[in-house]
């Protein structure tokens, strides 16, 4: 009303005084928007923010010198000034700039080597990237919140169920900030008289994919036939124009099945490989002529920013030696009959996921834009439908992160599932490692002679996922050769202690966490001790040319109540035969800072040009 009257004793004095109302609240408006804006960007729907005009709408440029900020889509921050002093998004050959974040554990046994990132897992699997190509000590703090929307999503397939009528109160924690939908507010019942506002469980949580046996269960006998099988028949389209390597890779193929029976092997161990005299035949084909394209799109932390050290080591090492090698990359892409797409699926996760969201949507579709950049850049992708390129990722999330858009592409993975999408005779199990020191990976290898082990099996980790409270229940204090703990205390004494027990055991039980994947099956062979795996559905590594059988003991897990039956009834001549194998494979996975002959880096590259090698196809 007082406007009102204010305005009617304007409108007798003349129509001059109008334009200066309006100039005085189009002013009022443009204040508002300067001190809210960057908060009210974040409150439109699904998280997704505001574009300036002056933003690059390139989700793969996204970095500008001149900006001090982080433009990531779905990441809410805590203090965006602490964004823009800590944190630059990177483009491959830049400088590295005030890049730090967070370490929440006290656990810090960081390196600093060359002009490299390393990041690592520390006891309580917190991650620390670290700069070292400017001043290491310049690591300014990143707080992340959680900023919940109207729309929560389920974790296995990241599918938005919008109206959220209740809010689990394990949400409610110091430091988040969650949103409740205002329709949902209105709906929840008040307790009396109390002023606060009572938020009550309607549903009951829906357990997750990792924490259920899986529905069905493919043996181990099951993927030899699904392997030999697709090695006949390959599903790979043909190409939509012919290309000068496709006769160079059909013509090695060949080869490789007419390759001839080797006698006397020095250089390799027969017995560990399913054809010793193919693999050699193919090994020494790959060093002669493949050659690799590795793309340069793509900007830090997410592209070319290796992790050395943790249970991501592996995707880490390979892109490292993978960029710098000369002998098989090429400058020229019509030159390659590969092509890799150096992204680290770790640093994804890290850079883009809303902690505690459970949406994983923003990470695939971060990766589909990049794909339909790189087709839309080169003609090569789209020739194959990517079947000729590659990806290298040990990250749990990877198998979804990459369906669809990246569905022909050979995927070396960790989490090697077949009951969720791994591909056998296409996809590649790449060996989780846990490298404890970036600057000596072999350090603390080997173990005691198989005459000198006297503990039967050994066990010690965290109750992650369903079978490894199973195996507790069953064997912790039960029998005193079967060393089954939990996970064992924090500090140096505790790891000296667990890396003893692997060195001085016959068999070294690798139970599959929340994913069928675990790195104690690697380790297991760095310190020459047979491993035990226990995992429905999980493809070894090196899955096309190893013979598991000759160097572990697969147990269903059904059978984890038969697991000392099943142990004790091997001969101790087939188990001096079985570590001695272990021993002979040991060479196969090991990282090294200049990579050697059949180590892991050159496995993971045969095992991935092999397998091409089986699925190219004429035009």
């Amino acid at each position: 009303m007082e406007i009102r009257s204010e305005l009617r004793k304007l409108s007798p004095s003349g129509k001059q005084k109008w334009p200066i109302l309006v100039v005085i609240l189009l002013f009022t408006q443009i204040l508002l928007l300067l001190s809210y804006g960057d908060t009210l960007r974040y409150l439109l729907p699904d998280g997704r923010r505001l574009k300036l005009p002056n933003e690059n709408n390139n989700a793969l440029m996204m970095n500008n010198p001149s900006q001090n900020a982080l433009l990531r889509n779905t990441l809410a921050v805590n203090n965006v000034s602490e964004v823009s002093a800590g944190i630059h998004v990177l483009e491959k050959n830049e400088n590295v700039s005030g890049f730090g974040l967070r370490n929440e554990s006290e656990d810090d046994e960081g390196f600093v080597d060359g002009v490299e990132f390393e990041s690592f897992e520390d006891a309580k699997d917190s991650v620390i990237i670290k700069e070292v190509a400017g001043n290491s000590d310049n690591l300014v703090p990143l707080d992340r919140t959680v900023m919940q929307n109207e729309g929560v999503s389920d974790s296995n397939n990241g599918n938005q169920v919008q109206n959220v009528t209740s809010v689990e109160s394990s949400m409610l924690s110091a430091g988040s900030s969650i949103t409740v939908p205002a329709t949902s507010v209105k709906n929840l019942p008040v307790s009396g008289n109390s002023s606060l506002l009572v938020i009550k469980k309607v549903s009951k949580k829906k357990k997750l994919r990792c924490e259920l046996p899986p529905k069905t269960v493919t043996t181990i006998d099951e993927m030899n036939r699904i392997l030999v099988r697709h090695r006949r028949s390959s599903r790979a389209m043909r190409p939509r124009w012919s290309s000068k390597r496709d006769e160079e890779i059909l013509a090695a193929r060949k080869e490789i099945e007419n390759a001839p029976v080797l006698t006397n092997e020095r250089e390799l161990y027969p017995p560990i490989f399913r054809n010793v005299s193919m693999f050699k035949r193919s090994y020494d084909l790959m060093e002669r002529m493949l050659k690799v394209y590795v793309y340069k799109e793509g900007s830090r932390p997410i592209f070319h920013t290796p992790i050395l050290k943790g249970l991501y080591a592996s995707e880490g090492w390979f892109m490292k030696l993978m960029e710098a090698n000369k002998h098989y990359t090429v400058k020229d892409p019509r030159r390659a009959h590969l092509y890799y797409m150096p992204f680290s699926a770790r640093m994804l996760e890290y850079t883009l996921y809303v902690r505690n969201s459970h949406n994983r949507t923003n990470l695939r579709q971060f990766l589909k834009e990049y794909t339909e950049h790189i087709s839309s850049k080169y003609p090569f992708f789209n020739r194959t439908d990517g079947a000729d390129h590659f990806l290298v990722a040990c990250h749990d999330w990877a198998p979804y992160e990459t369906r669809h858009h990246m569905e022909h592409c050979i995927k070396a993975l960790c989490n090697a599932d077949v009951t969720a999408g791994f591909k056998i005779g296409r996809d590649i199990s790449l060996p989780e490692t846990y490298v404890r020191a970036a600057k000596n990976p072999l350090r603390d290898l080997g173990g005691k002679p198989a005459s000198q082990r006297r503990i039967l099996a050994f066990y010690a980790g965290s109750m992650h996922g369903y079978l490894r409270p199973i195996l507790l229940q069953h064997w912790k204090d039960r029998d005193p050769e079967m060393n089954i703990f939990g996970r064992m205390p924090f500090g140096v004494a505790s790891k000296m202690n667990y890396i003893e027990h692997m060195k001085s055991s016959k068999y070294c039980i690798c139970p599959k966490g929340y994913e069928v994947n675990s790195p104690r099956v690697v380790e297991s062979i760095f310190y020459e001790c047979v491993p035990v795996i226990i995992s429905d559905n999980f493809i070894p590594p090196f899955f096309e040319v190893l013979d598991w059988d000759a160097f572990s003991v697969i147990v269903a897990e059904k059978d984890i109540p038969r697991l000392k039956d099943i142990l004790s009834s091997i001969p101790e001549e087939k188990y001096a035969k079985m570590q001695m194998a272990v021993r002979k494979a040991q060479r196969h996975f090991l990282w090294h800072a200049k990579p050697e002959k059949y180590d892991l880096f050159h496995m993971t590259l045969h095992s991935i040009w092999y397998n091409r090698v089986f699925q190219a196809k004429r035009r």
